[in-house]
């Protein structure tokens, strides 16, 4: 696969996931702010990294991508409602999200809450109710527990507290990585193993797959740690240098530029190394470890 045809498939992936959220968000009884409030976030764009690590997994066993459709809407409406939280002014205090207002500038503090509040909630119902016939009641239940488990206490959610308790002081490099591992990794280790999950795939298998996701979502916070610094406020469409007027420690303060820099291609490198060793159809996932190496946004 070349850039072009990666590319596009990127392209087709946000299209599978994107054309599903009115309908789940729109369909809702519920007041129409709320309504407007949830939707304003969720169809604001992005990457969508977190649904193309699903359905790159689950071409890699050769299964069909729309089986996956639920989880990564699911997974989509969790991230949305952490950045929605992120931008709060009790949290980052952030003006720009993807290049337009955050969802608390528009809608006001409160209501921004409750539109995150929401979409978690919710997010579980679209997991519950995924009806592919491929889907059994066991594997909802596996995707439920493992989602959870990623997005609350043990990960997601405990990794932004130890992000907001390190500031101002000076992390160890084992503490920061409890913090991004947390933080930003478990959310993609969690797309990586529903993929694997959907795929009835094999222990041995889902082993390295953990692996994988685990290198990879340390690289992906070492080039976000990175690009705050040396990035792009129009591409990336939010302000560039947070972390440091925030005082966080970030690989590139803990280490140096060069050094953190090194560290994201030993990671990079891991990721791939485990593909290889996963026995899979791995030329999406190992693109996908590229994107994520080189990526400006």
């Amino acid at each position: 696969m070349n850039d072009g045809e990666f590319q596009a498939y990127l392209a087709e992936v946000k299209g599978k996931v994107e054309k599903e959220f009115p309908a789940i968000v729109s369909g809702l009884s519920s007041p129409k702010t709320l309504i407007e409030s949830m939707n304003y976030s969720l169809t604001a764009g992005g990457k969508r990294i977190r649904p193309l690590l699903i359905f790159a997994t689950l071409r890699a066993f050769g299964k069909e991508e729309e089986i996956g459709i639920p989880a990564a809407c699911a997974v989509e409406m969790i991230h949305t409602y952490s950045l929605i939280h992120d931008d709060l002014p009790s949290m980052d205090d952030d003006d720009l999200r993807r290049g337009k207002p955050t969802n608390h500038k528009v809608f006001g503090e409160a209501m921004a809450i409750l539109a995150g509040d929401a979409l978690l909630t919710n997010s579980f119902q679209v997991l519950a109710q995924a009806r592919h016939p491929d889907v059994s009641d066991s594997m909802k239940l596996r995707l439920v527990i493992e989602l959870s488990k990623a997005a609350g206490a043990e990960g997601m959610v405990g990794g932004q507290v130890a992000d907001m308790e390190g500031e101002q002081k000076k992390l160890s490099l084992e503490e920061l990585e409890y913090i991004h591992k947390n933080k930003t990794g478990k959310l993609l280790s969690f797309c990586v193993k529903a993929g694997a999950i959907l795929a009835d795939a094999p222990e041995a298998q889902m082993e390295q797959l953990s692996e994988f996701s685990t290198h990879l979502g340390l690289a992906f916070q070492i080039r976000d740690d990175i690009l705050d610094i040396e990035g792009n406020e129009e591409q990336l469409g939010k302000p560039v240098g947070s972390d440091t007027e925030n005082e966080k420690t970030t690989y590139p303060a803990l280490l140096g530029m060069e050094a953190a820099k090194e560290k994201l291609r030993f990671h990079i490198e891991k990721a791939k190394q485990c593909l290889r060793n996963a026995n899979i159809q791995h030329e999406i996932l190992e693109k996908i470890c590229t994107y994520i190496e080189k990526r400006n946004s």
